[in-house]
């Protein structure tokens, strides 16, 4: 498979994402300058070489094995390390307050995002559905989680692609999976896991390749995936499930006049994109140093960048200002150590525990690690065009909080606005079984695949996709096409019709002759009793 080899070896994996530093600054930015929260003091920031470690990469480091138990990292809590709070996805494995007293997650869990992928496939109407995760802890707890919620409302799996971690296992195996995908006949594919991964390895193989499908993700895969030209066509595309949150004002304005060159910070002036506004050659122009002294990023509007805070971008303006709030409640009980700065992890965890705040859009964080709240979603289509732009739009939001059967609301004027449409593609095992007929299943095969076989004689069936045909009562009969019962019709037959006529006079003619018979064995009868009597 030629053309599918040289694909492969020419895909990248992801780079970190250029949001964050921006989303960052801009955080510390709007904190320093609130003058009831931090007054007479000022955050800055350092971002380590090679930019921050991911969720991922940090807990792939982690002493789990034997193999890394002298490798700790400041999850640990003393006087010369820090608590660490973490920017998203939620990590159910890095909840373990045991194991992990001092590290706070910012991002919400997703424990009802199951739940919420379930109800949109059954408001679709798809009951197939392909799977891609990592082999990991984290990908094997929401298989179970969505398994779980598929089989209580007969959604099925079409594939489930464990995709392994390891770069070298997986591109061994990268050929299996491509067929896997290419063979199956589900429309709707579902990734879930880290953008910095095999999995993202293998999802940009498959876009790159042109495999059309509706993906269903995450917000961490709310990013732009493909440079093919494009149409807008609702039979593929992405829908993502991102964490609902108000809109952050100001970051526009920020990065349209944010100065780079007043941060002390290098990470900042080693960010490839920063180059655009050099007056040197690209060649030449390494750092923002090579830059004129009033550079900004306006230029960065007219590039294809997403000026909306991500799930992960809202993480780090909450993690920015539980920490200002935290170090404002030791300022404010004098817990300095004289030592120029505000003491250590210790003495800030028992003030990160107990931090909850209303944050500047209106949202209440609580730091209380054991009230970590579900997450809300709002549900987006997204489609990639060429040069790295893409189009977004909401469809629909989902809530845990709502009741049974109103947690999700899917905008259907605003699917037909996008793509002129309002039907999306169907994905189904078996196509539905109609009035008349009855599901057949066949043993070890799912139960959304089936084969539809006509009712018996003298049953029915009214509905959809029944495991049963039903008799008809005695006094009832089905009719052809076998889909209701039909009262059976009593005939009265008239004197004065022929047949009528005919059936009386034989009926009168058998009547008249049994008569006459039992007269004329009345009559034996006595006539030998008469005998008998003469006789005597």
């Amino acid at each position: 498979m030629t053309s599918y080899t040289s694909v492969k070896m020419n895909i990248l994996t992801p780079t970190e994402n250029k949001h964050f530093p921006l989303a960052l600054a801009f955080s510390l930015d709007e904190v320093n300058r609130n003058p009831d929260l931090l007054p007479n003091m000022s955050f800055v920031f350092e971002f380590p070489e090679g930019g921050c470690k991911t969720v991922p990469k940090l807990y792939s480091r982690m002493p789990f094995s034997e193999k890394n138990q002298d490798y700790y990292l400041n999850y640990n809590c003393n006087e010369e390390t820090t608590c660490l709070l973490t920017y998203g996805p939620f990590h159910p494995i890095l909840s373990d307050h045991e194991k992990f007293p001092y590290l706070y997650q910012m991002a919400r869990k997703d424990t009802a995002l199951p739940l919420a992928m379930v109800s949109l496939m059954l408001h679709f109407s798809w009951n197939w559905i392909g799977l891609a995760i990592l082999d990991n802890d984290q990908g094997t707890q929401f298989l179970s989680h969505l398994r779980r919620e598929m089989e209580k409302n007969t959604v099925c799996f079409a594939f489930v692609s464990m995709i392994p971690v390891n770069m070298h296992v997986y591109m061994s195996r990268a050929e299996v999976y491509y067929n896997q995908i290419m063979t199956s006949s589900t429309n709707i594919v579902i990734i879930y896991g880290d953008t910095d991964s095999t999995l993202a390895v293998s999802f940009r193989m498959w876009e790159s390749l042109g495999i059309k499908r509706i993906w269903v993700t995450t917000s961490q895969w709310d990013v732009t995936t493909s440079k093919r030209d494009f149409a807008i066509d609702s039979s593929h595309g992405t829908l993502s499930f991102i964490h609902h949150h108000s809109e952050i004002f100001g970051f526009k304005k920020f990065v349209q006049t944010l100065n780079p060159l007043k941060y002390s910070d290098e990470y900042l002036t080693r960010l490839g994109w920063m180059n655009f506004n050099c007056e040197v050659s690209d060649s030449k122009c390494e750092t923002l140093k090579n830059c004129s002294s009033n550079a900004s990023l306006q230029w960065l509007m007219r590039q294809p960048f997403d000026m909306a805070f991500s799930d992960d971008g809202y993480d780090i303006y909450n993690a920015v200002y539980t920490v200002a709030h935290a170090v404002h409640e030791m300022l404010l009980q004098q817990v300095d150590d004289g030592k120029g700065h505000y003491g250590n992890c210790l003495k800030l965890h028992s003030f990160l525990r107990k931090t909850h705040f209303t944050n500047p859009v209106g949202e209440k964080v609580n730091m209380n690690q054991r009230e970590n709240l579900q997450g809300e979603y709002d549900i987006f289509q997204i489609w990639n065009f060429p040069n790295g732009f893409g189009f977004k739009v909401k469809i629909g939001e989902y809530s845990p909080y709502f009741p049974l059967g109103e947690q999700l609301h899917i905008y259907e004027d605003v699917i037909e606005w996008s793509t002129g449409n309002r039907q999306m593609p169907p994905s189904v095992c078996s196509a539905d079984c109609g009035p008349g007929f009855r599901k057949f299943l066949q043993e070890g095969i799912a139960a959304c695949c089936f084969d539809c076989i006509p009712c018996p004689e003298n049953e029915v069936s009214n509905e959809t996709n029944v495991d049963k045909c039903v008799r008809c009562p005695e006094d009832q009969y089905s009719n052809r096409e076998q889909d209701q019962c039909i009262p059976k019709t009593v005939i009265f037959l008239n004197y004065e019709d022929p047949l009528g006529m005919a059936l009386a006079l034989m009926a009168l003619w058998f009547f008249t002759r049994e008569s006459c018979c039992i007269l004329e064995v009345r009559s034996i009868k006595l006539t030998r009793q008469n005998d008998v009597v003469l006789n005597r």
